[in-house]
């Protein structure tokens, strides 16, 4: 098949260098997001030109050059791999077998831009990743495909996304190709009541509450790393909070319960957060007993104030 290749970022590279490895099929052009000022040039984009493809970045579809230019590739097939521009019915309907676009949950849940983040935040124990048919709206439509996985009671957005989902994802580009080219690719219909939708997870959605339940500020804590990064304040000042385990203790919540070189065991309700690595503000990330000595941390000092 004739192919176009969407994406960006490591992503979008790893999926079309997994597609020329492989050979099977001809990219016939690679699309990603236009340049930025200030910004490295896209992986994508600078992998694709050392391969010799045609790089195109415009920065939407609603003129008719770009949708003519689309079609001059005479594409059989359009994958989106991880895709950020919005892109209309006229330029997805292109190619003959259309496009199939890439998400990292197990659709219909947790469509939006921080599918990794939101299912460790709730406490989900499973996620995965789709490809799906797209259409106007946000990461709805029938799935050609979907691949789960369990979510470790431990797991940050590093275990999920990096460890499982992304090596996975990436050598599933070539089943999302087979089932194409076997003429009847299938579909599977979301159950519209069980869908969810979650904004971009940002910074104010990150920081901690250590009035909440262990297990909730502990989600928290591993659905944020590495970003955006759960924190806290001592004294005014932030402090960003990243690799922390549960230990069981009990007394007031947001206090400081014990400094050590493992780390800082802050109360919560029903147990306790051990912090081993923070971030300071200004700063780099440093174990948390070295940030506790910087500030003279003590035992009985309160978190969130």
């Amino acid at each position: 098949m004739r192919l176009i290749v969407m994406g960006q970022q490591a992503f979008g590279k790893d999926a079309l260098a997994k597609l020329l490895d492989t050979g099977t099929d001809e990219v016939v052009a690679v699309y990603c997001e236009p340049d930025r000022d200030g910004k490295p040039v896209d992986l994508i984009k600078e992998f694709a030109l050392e391969q010799g493809l045609p790089v195109h970045q415009p920065a939407n579809f609603d003129d008719a050059a770009s949708l003519e230019i689309l079609a001059g590739h005479q594409a059989d097939l359009m994958i989106m791999a991880f895709v950020n521009v919005f892109v209309p019915e006229a330029a997805r309907d292109t190619p003959t077998h259309g496009s199939i676009c890439f998400h990292p949950s197990l659709l219909p849940l947790h469509r939006g831009p921080s599918a990794v983040n939101w299912p460790i935040i709730m406490g989900a124990t499973k996620s995965g990743f789709s490809w799906f048919y797209p259409s106007d709206g946000l990461d709805e439509g029938d799935s050609l495909m979907q691949w789960d996985c369990e979510i470790g009671p431990d797991d940050t957005v590093i275990d999920l996304y990096f460890k499982k989902i992304y090596p996975k994802a990436v050598d599933s580009v070539l089943t999302v190709c087979d089932l194409y080219r076997d003429g009847n690719p299938p579909r599977i219909v979301p159950d519209e009541s069980a869908a969810t939708y979650e904004r971009r997870c940002n910074r104010n959605h990150s920081r901690i509450e250590w009035h909440r339940p262990v297990k909730q500020v502990y989600d928290l804590i591993r659905g944020t790393n590495p970003a955006p990064g759960a924190w806290t304040t001592l004294d005014g000042a932030q402090v960003d909070i990243f690799d922390c385990a549960r230990v069981p203790g009990d007394g007031v919540s947001g206090r400081v319960r014990e400094v050590s070189e493992a780390g800082i065991a802050v109360q919560c309700v029903g147990g306790r957060i051990l912090i081993k690595r923070v971030r300071p503000a200004g700063g780099g990330k440093i174990p948390a007993a070295e940030w506790a000595a910087s500030v003279d941390l003590a035992p009985g000092a309160t978190l969130g104030t």
